[in-house]
């Protein structure tokens, strides 16, 4: 977790988002939304489904140009010039919640080595490392995967396919959308350890999720999307506190410190409930094993 203070990489101002405008189907999106993102973090953004979280997040490599408002990455314009939006989808890179979307050459060692051909700066051969090494960073094996078709893999196999494929470029930023999605309890923890790894080399993480469970540990700060408006920021456990004050989007909120919460209402003595249950269960024992009086904050 960062405790240093650093400055903004991303910096958004007012943005807004209209789907559609003028027509029938007009949908606002986003409406001005005002957030910094700061070097070498990992932020959550998190909501329910249609709270605007992947239409947040593709305005930040270009995908998507803003109705209204601003963005830069590193003082550049995502949705500006043609050149802009390379040089930004090169500091950006969005994995997508279906890999399949994002994946169309006929090999493995094809479409994760599309970019590096496209750019004419790589020799064959240091392509052909790249690729290697990139491989080796998602767990898949180079001559194993090589040759085969992308969409002949497996959903967790795709998902590191297209990964490998933004890995190469050697982002600075890399968006994670619904990383856990479809997943079983080893390809989660795998995916966890590939974040975790990704953030000893320096890289800024933005993890989009309608369960932000998985990330406790990991995140260091926590945003919640209602409508296309920042209806919470902060640290997860502020965030939680004021979901649970607010009675609002409790399903975000981990069962462990609603438990906690809950206990510490009724006079446990708990300063600030846990958020994993191996933190919370030196606590529950303790609280256990003390006199009643103590329990109630009594002498």
């Amino acid at each position: 977790m960062r405790t240093d203070p650093s400055p903004p990489i991303v910096t958004v101002e007012r943005l807004t988002h209209v789907y559609h405008p003028g027509t029938s189907l007009e949908r606002v999106a986003l409406e001005e939304i005002s957030l910094e993102i700061r070097e070498g973090e990992c932020l959550a953004i998190v909501g329910e489904t249609g709270s605007g979280k992947t239409t947040l997040v593709q305005h930040l490599n270009g995908l998507l140009k803003p109705t209204g408002g601003r963005i830069r990455v590193e003082g550049i314009d995502p949705a500006g010039s043609v050149g802009s939006r390379v040089e930004i989808r090169r500091k950006v890179g969005l994995i997508f919640q279906y890999p399949e979307h994002q994946l169309f050459e006929e090999t493995v060692y094809d479409d994760i080595s599309f970019v590096l051909r496209q750019s004419r700066a790589f020799s064959r051969g240091e392509i052909e490392e790249k690729v290697k090494n990139t491989c080796l960073s998602v767990g898949l094996d180079y001559e194993t995967f090589r040759r085969r078709s992308p969409f002949e893999l497996s959903s967790g196999e795709m998902r590191r396919v297209a990964l490998a494929g933004v890995l190469a470029q050697d982002p600075k930023i890399l968006i994670l959308d619904e990383p856990t999605a479809g997943l079983d309890g080893e390809g989660k923890k795998e995916i966890l350890r590939e974040i975790r790894e990704f953030r000893t080399h320096g890289k800024t993480i933005i993890v989009v999720s309608h369960q932000v469970e998985d990330f406790l540990g990991l995140i260091d700060r926590l945003i919640v999307l209602d409508q296309g408006k920042i209806f919470a920021a902060g640290d997860p456990a502020e965030v939680f506190s004021l979901l649970l004050k607010t009675k609002k989007f409790l399903f975000l909120v981990p069962h462990v410190y609603q438990l906690l919460a809950e206990l510490k209402e009724e006079g446990w003595n708990i300063s600030i409930p846990s958020l994993t249950p191996e933190d919370a269960l030196p606590i529950l024992k303790k609280n256990l094993t003390a006199p009643a009086c103590q329990k109630q904050g009594r002498v």
